[in-house]
């Protein structure tokens, strides 16, 4: 009775509010008197902006503004069509309109998602109705209490306890505490009135990676390269028409306790051939921004266009590689053995390129005779800043196979080792090619005899490099000692 005097009296301030008091106090005061909280939501509709900085660690950061009509005082707002792997603790909110005027009370996660099962726990102990199918195939309704559903629903129907039901189970309606999608829910303080938000936070279930395709030329002097950004959106929501913002480099993040269960993704390749994304250093990172805006779906894989260059040029090696484990014992002899391929350029801007290249995998095509490519192999390159080089592993070369040869061992004391080898190296393809003999060898260690003169790496690697004509055998001979 009391409240409903209270509401009569503020009823008649409210119209002789322009003489007397500003709106917005009264709408306090009436707050205040019925006990009510405002309550407003916000969805796609009411977005002006969205990007996205998606990281190499399965996160990404999403900056979402809409436009949100509110009145002053408390007020709870559900903003909803966030990312289902939202981090809820990385999360702000803030008035870029009014700033002063917007302040978060308390903030809330609401993730109890609807479902079947969901909606069924929800109506244990509540009535229900059946929908049964008669014999004339005519459907009737039968009011029924759900008693559980554990291991299956158990029914009481009049005074009958039915273990499950063969038709329909329809609910009058859908439970408040269950909700379709992940939601954000701020209590606010407004001392304004709209605003213009900007949400801010951290998802996991975001990636990407760099994949590069490499196309040689015929005389395998040059390739050209292509760079392709492959985005993986398993956040639980849509990014539409947004900024794309992506930092190659290893980001510390502190590893929660228990990680989601991330989802496998569907392909949605993206075709054709964009403008390069735009490079800049970030910290100790690099950032590439997309200059076009892009929708990123959710539950799929998309690529954009990162890099490309043209006539980069490049170098063929061929490689054995010996064993540390060679010089302190007897082997037998090493027969037939296929040389290792490597391709090697410069990541220089004379060279078509000067833009640090995110870790990925590159694949390497080759025109056979009849100018069709085939795929010659691919590796995993790291993050390479400009300026450096590039190896890539094909593989073993078919036509280049060589022999390793022990010829003699001597052990000149408990850690003093002597060994000669002779290695022999046949090209069988129509073109001469150099091949690198690469010894790691270990302790102190001394070649006192040599065919092919060597290179000294490093403090534990020597390198001869011998030129080998078309359809010929070249054969080196050396001898080391070696003291650990």
């Amino acid at each position: 009775m009391k409240a409903n005097y209270l509401l009569i009296v503020v009823a008649m301030l409210l119209s002789l509010a322009p003489a007397y008091v500003q709106a917005p106090e009264l709408k306090k005061l009436e707050d205040k008197v019925t006990g009510q909280l405002q309550t407003g939501q916000t969805t796609l509709e009411d977005q002006t902006d969205v990007a996205v900085t998606v990281y190499n660690n399965n996160r990404a950061l999403v900056r979402d503004r809409r436009n949100i009509k509110m009145l002053p005082g408390e007020y709870a707002l559900r903003f909803m069509n966030v990312a289902a792997s939202i981090l809820p603790e990385t999360v702000s909110l803030r008035s870029l309109n009014d700033p002063g005027a917007l302040q978060i009370l308390e903030q809330n996660y609401e993730f109890d998602l609807m479902s079947p099962e969901k909606l069924m726990e929800k109506y244990v102990g509540r009535e229900v109705m059946l929908v049964n199918k008669s014999s004339d195939y005519t459907f009737y309704e039968q009011p029924a209490t759900l008693l559980s559903v554990n291991n299956g629903p158990v029914y009481k129907v009049e005074d009958k306890i039915y273990l499950g039901h063969p038709g329909q189970v329809v609910l009058p309606e859908i439970p408040e505490e269950l909700i379709a999608k992940p939601t954000l829910v701020w209590l606010l303080s407004n001392e304004g009135t709209d605003h213009e938000v900007e949400a801010t936070y951290l998802t996991e279930g975001m990636n990407w990676r760099a994949d590069y395709v490499l196309t040689l030329n015929r005389e395998e002097t040059a390739l050209d390269i292509e760079g392709w950004v492959t985005l993986t959106n398993q956040s639980g929501t849509a990014y539409n028409n947004a900024q794309l913002k992506l930092i190659a480099g290893d980001v510390n993040v502190v590893q929660p306790e228990r990680r989601r269960e991330v989802k496998m993704a569907m392909m949605d390749m993206a075709a054709g051939a964009p403008p390069m994304m735009e490079e800049e250093a970030f910290a100790e990172y690099h950032l590439y921004t997309l200059e076009r805006r892009t929708t990123i779906r959710e539950n799929q894989t998309k690529q954009v266009s990162l890099l490309h260059g043209s006539n980069v040029a490049l170098e063929k090696h061929y490689e054995f590689r010996g064993d540390m484990n060679f010089y302190s014992r007897p082997i037998s002899a090493l027969r037939d053995t296929n040389a290792d391929v490597f391709l090697t350029f410069k990541n220089r801007e004379e060279n078509g390129l000067g833009m640090p290249l995110p870790g990925g995998v590159m694949r390497v095509y080759q025109a056979d005779k009849s100018g069709m490519l085939q795929f010659s192999g691919e590796d995993r390159i790291h993050h390479t800043p400009k300026n450096e080089e590039v190896r890539l592993t094909l593989g073993k070369a078919f036509d280049v196979v060589g022999d390793r040869v022990q010829d003699d061992y001597k052990a000149l004391g408990p850690n003093m080792h002597e060994a000669a080898f002779t290695i022999s190296v046949r090209n069988r393809k129509d073109t001469a090619i150099k091949v690198d003999v690469v010894e790691p060898l270990p302790g102190d260690w001394t070649i006192t005899e040599q065919s092919v003169q060597h290179v000294k790496k490093d403090a534990h690697t020597a390198i001869f490099t011998l030129d080998v004509p078309a359809d010929s055998e070249v054969k080196l001979s050396y001898r080391v000692r070696v003291r650990y």
